[in-house]
């Protein structure tokens, strides 16, 4: 959720502490900073951000080059973005067989694109993107694709990625707490001494990603916002993806001269959250990257924005639900400003009691509406969105969310919500220092818009000391007619995708390895050992009242509670539950209503709610464990109380089936549901909701009985918290309303799922610039024999990066920016074993693609050292894995589910190092090798080339209203 994902600033008068590490090592600190951040600057200028947690023997890295797509020059749009996918590709040392003999075809390549990128003549172009094709095969046969990508997975790195954003371009990993060195050794060597080879693949790539950016509408709304905010700024002159025309010309030598001026140590940072020793580690970092060579890096000059006096609109058309955005510019992140307008923010929407959560959610004034507080380097942003419900215009729900700011403005908002937002800050702290994952992103963000640490540190207590005065006179100042609005309209899309271009596949020389490789392979580490979850010690199983089972764990770190009533039931056993906890979140009691309920919850800093799944009830409560009685009594009363409120349930029905309306207008949506009918048939558990004639006639008494009818029936509580076990029982015997004789569950409807034993294809359209195709066959049931290997099998086949999907469907041959496949187990014992694949693509791909993933799932490519990595990394992903927490008590449901009684990964760990690749080739003969598929493909039906079709399997077309079964 997006308030989860806030870059923390703040402004306050504090000390940064200098302390030494030994004679050579110094570093900042802040003093109660929660995380205990080091902060070290090597003499080359880079900074190194350092955080301990020990929860898990892991830790989440980060690279980070302050440069992004705000720098690309005007004339070379997307080069940032692109030289993120490049550094990929290895360097002199490892991506490569022998780097001299390779080095002069990459030149010959890198001169012939500047001689194409200065051709305007169609037919020459042709023949020097032939050459260039025709020289980057002899460059290929000595590449190895996707080597950096082995050397991670042979480290047990998780996670793999880099993004680029305006600001930063940034490069990711999770990795064992036992591989720092080997980590270091990469990273280093990838910054050092890249090589830019296998360009012409990876351009189809980047213009695959370009290609999927066009259906996108929210892609169009941001860039129409951005354009409107800061017309003099590149933030709305060009995007990061670039222009189609300069993706259509790419220079490598322009990318060259980029990345010499930018990836230099003063302009980078190392940030590392997780289980380490610091001073151990900032060593490890100056070894290998104190030598970089520090340079200046140039000012972006850009023209300053003038005022906005009055409101600038904008009009975006594509495929997906109308809907509103109106953008306030503001300073950039590291302002006053930003604080300020963070807290603004969640005074708006904070999911629980914000205004516009109360105004116009709770009321249900509009289908949906929000905030965010965008915050960039130069400049950012306070954006209220929302989406009309049934019969409203743009306009209106305009007007109904520029209301809110209003009332901010006049101050007409109680001063106990600025309270309860500064207490919900606190809580999130809590949470957040859980994960190293956010102690990691937090440096960088600081990194990036040059936050001072201590500011960070700081930040609630600062933000606590700011007044209901100084928010009324900050919005009065900063919130009037300066403001950018974009209508999003339905419509056709206009847009032009970029073709594909003629392209021979390149080699994947899978059987290769650089000696770089080699090397980290060899080098020894001490292995980190393994813990499973102990199902008779790791948590404790009580009784409450009525021989309910209370599956308990004591939190000893921190004050956070969560308990969680589960019912074995759901929209299987009654249709209607669905709609009848919907309904419960506009419902008050006798005494309070819905408003007061939230409000109150959110100033307890507590949470609560009641869901279902096809299978499952879920009513849960969580949040401060001070406030546990409250909360508990809050939601107790809400469930046994709950009143009947006609006009509420008149706007969620209506509201509920524009949702299904504006479903039918997105793309993934529309693909999910192609997905389930070739899975189900007509009749599945996503169709077994209430119809719209049920909808319309049902009487909400009926829906409110069903949630008071909880009570009734058997299910269990699991509670992760600082209560001793005696004071929870207590509690829970004196508090938890139920019936004396709890009843079963009822029977719930049985839905069948098809069988695939013949070809077929179905057809669904939507008019975008992809198709979006997936295949399956169903296997057997749940086999626990097959895990070790199935598993396996996975991770070779169509794991991460290193698997042979991603090898041959987007490194060598360019069919798709995403692509898996792999054999998926059962989500419930019923349930069956599927081969499911996916890949999005441009249609005039999709013959070649679907030939390509037949081929090489009908004949899986062999390769021993692929195979031993994939091995390696699924033995060091469970060595370096900790269930903690709450993950505990789920981790024995599901075992309960499934009448298991140890932890699966044992068996796993145990059975995996001794299988071979012969093993999971004879896995892939039993259960892959030449089983009809059932496809699924989505796209503009009058692009899509039926005849292919029609010889893979029978061709049926649907309709939306059959896919979505209303």
């Amino acid at each position: 959720m997006k308030k989860n994902l806030i870059i923390a600033l703040l402004f306050t008068v504090s000390v940064l502490f200098m302390v030494s590490c030994g004679d050579k090592y110094k570093y900042e600190s802040v003093p109660n900073d929660p995380l205990n951040t080091r902060i070290y600057t090597l003499d080359n200028g880079m900074k190194v951000y350092l955080s301990v947690n020990k929860d898990k023997p892991r830790i989440q890295t980060y690279i980070g080059v302050r440069v992004g797509g705000k720098n690309d020059p005007s004339e070379t749009t997307g080069l940032a973005h692109y030289l993120e996918h490049l550094l990929f590709k290895g360097t002199k040392h490892f991506g490569t067989t022998d780097y001299a003999a390779e080095e002069p075809f990459l030149n010959q390549i890198e001169a012939l694109y500047e001689t194409y990128r200065q051709t305007d003549d169609m037919a020459e172009r042709k023949a020097i993107y032939a050459q260039i094709d025709s020289i980057s095969q002899l460059a290929a046969a000595i590449a190895i694709p996707n080597e950096y990508d082995k050397l991670m997975s042979a480290i047990g790195a998780q996670g793999t990625n880099a993004f680029t954003s305006y600001d930063v371009t940034a490069y990711e990993e999770d990795i064992p707490a036992n591989e720092i060195e080997n980590w270091a050794m990469i990273q280093a060597d990838r910054f050092k001494n890249p090589v830019l080879r296998l360009f012409h693949t990876e351009l189809e790539t980047v213009y695959e990603e370009y290609n999927r950016s066009l259906t996108s509408d929210g892609r169009k709304v941001r860039e129409a916002m951005f354009n409107g905010l800061y017309p003099h700024h590149p933030y709305g002159k060009q995007t990061v993806l670039g222009s189609q025309e300069h993706l259509k010309n790419p220079s490598i030598t322009n990318i060259k001269n980029f990345l010499e001026t930018y990836y230099v140590p003063n302009n980078m940072a190392v940030c590392m959250a997780g289980d380490f020793d610091p001073d151990k580690v900032i060593e490890i970092i100056d070894k290998y990257f104190g030598d970089m060579q520090r340079k200046d890096v140039p000012e972006l000059k850009t023209d300053a924005e003038t005022p906005i006096s009055s409101p600038v609109v904008k009009e975006v058309v594509g495929l997906e639900a109308e809907n509103i955005t109106i953008a306030f510019r503001t300073p950039g992140a590291n302002t006053k400003d930003a604080v300020m307008l963070e807290l603004i923010d969640y005074i708006l929407t904070n999911g629980k009691a914000g205004l516009i959560d109360l105004n116009l959610n709770q009321k249900q004034k509009m289908l949906r509406a929000g905030s965010y507080a965008m915050n960039n380097a130069d400049y950012g942003a306070l954006v209220l969105y929302g989406t009309p419900k049934a019969g409203q215009t743009l306009d209106e729900a305009k007007e109904l969310l520029l209301g809110q700011l209003d009332v901010l403005k006049k101050g007409e908002f109680d001063e106990k919500l600025l309270a309860a937002v500064i207490n919900n800050f606190k809580l999130n702290q809590y949470y957040q220092m859980q994960e190293p994952s956010y102690a990691a992103r937090v440096q960088l963000n600081a990194f990036v818009y040059n936050i001072n640490w201590e500011d960070e540190v700081n930040k609630v207590d600062y933000q606590s000391k700011l007044t209901k005065q100084d928010i009324v006179d900050f919005c009065n100042k900063s919130f009037n007619d300066n403001y950018v609005v974009v209508y999003k309209k339905q419509g056709a899309p206009s847009d032009e995708k970029i073709d594909k271009p003629s392209l021979t596949p390149i080699p994947t020389n899978r059987n290769s390895e650089s000696q770089f490789l080699a090397d980290i392979k060899a080098r020894e580490v001490t292995p980190i050992e393994p813990v499973f979850v102990d199902y008779s010690k790791d948590l404790d199983k009580l009784k409450a009242k009525n021989d309910i089972e209370v599956l308990y764990k004591q939190n000893t770190t921190n004050p956070l509670f969560s308990m969680y009533y589960v019912f074995e039931m759901g929209n299987k056993n009654d249709k209607a539950l669905g709609t009848a906890f919907q309904y419960l979140n506009y419902l008050g009691t006798s005494t309070k209503t819905a408003e007061e309920i939230k409000s109150e919850l959110y100033d307890l800093a507590c949470s609560f709610g009641v869901n279902s799944t096809s299978d499952r009830v879920y009513v849960y409560i969580s949040g401060l464990s001070e406030n546990f009685d409250k909360a508990m009594a809050l939601l107790e009363d809400r469930l046994a109380d709950a009143q009947v409120d006609m006009e509420a349930y008149k706007n969620l029905s209506m509201n509920v089936l524009k949702s299904r309306m504006d479903a039918k207008a997105n793309q993934s949506a529309n693909f999910q549901r192609l997905m389930v009918y070739t899975q189900w048939g007509p009749k599945s558990p996503v169709t077994n909701i209430l119809s719209e004639k049920e909808l319309n006639s049902m009487n909400p008494q009926v829906l409110v009985d069903k949630i008071k009818s909880l009570k009734e029936y058997q299910h269990t509580i699991m509670y992760y918290g600082p209560l001793a076990q005696d004071e929870l029982l207590d509690k829970l015997n004196k508090n938890h309303a139920v019936a004396d004789q709890l009843k079963a569950v009822p029977e719930a409807v049985k839905f069948v799922e098809q069988e695939t034993k013949e070809p077929k294809v179905y057809v669904a359209n939507y008019d975008a610039k992809q198709i979006l195709m997936a295949a399956m066959h169903k296997g057997g049931k749940y086999d626990a024999s097959i895990e070790p290997v199935r598993q396996l099998y996975n991770e070779y086949f169509g794991g991460g990066m290193n698997s042979i999907v991603f090898q041959e469907m987007r490194e060598a041959r360019a069919l798709a920016y995403t692509a898996w496949a792999g054999y998926s187990s059962p989500s419930d014992p019923e349930y069956s074993y599927y081969l499911s694949t996916y890949i999005g693509t441009q249609t005039d791909k999709m013959t070649d693609a679907t030939d390509a993933f037949n081929e090489i799932l009908n004949n899986l490519p062999q390769s021993e050292k692929a195979f031993d990595i994939a091995k390696e990394n699924i033995i060091t992903r469970i060595r370096t894995e900790r269930v903690l927490r709450e993950d505990i008590l789920w981790s024995y449901m599901n075992a309960k589910k499934w009448n298991r009684t140890e932890d699966t990964r044992k068996a796993v760990f145990e059975k995996v190092p001794t299988l071979t690749l012969g093993d999971v080739t004879k896995f892939q003969e039993e259960y892959i090798k030449n089983k009809p598929l059932t496809y699924s493909i989505l796209g503009n039906t009058k692009d899509i080339n039926m005849g292919a079709l029609n010889k893979i399997g029978k061709v049926t077309m649907l309709k939306q209203d059959e896919i979505f079964g209303y």
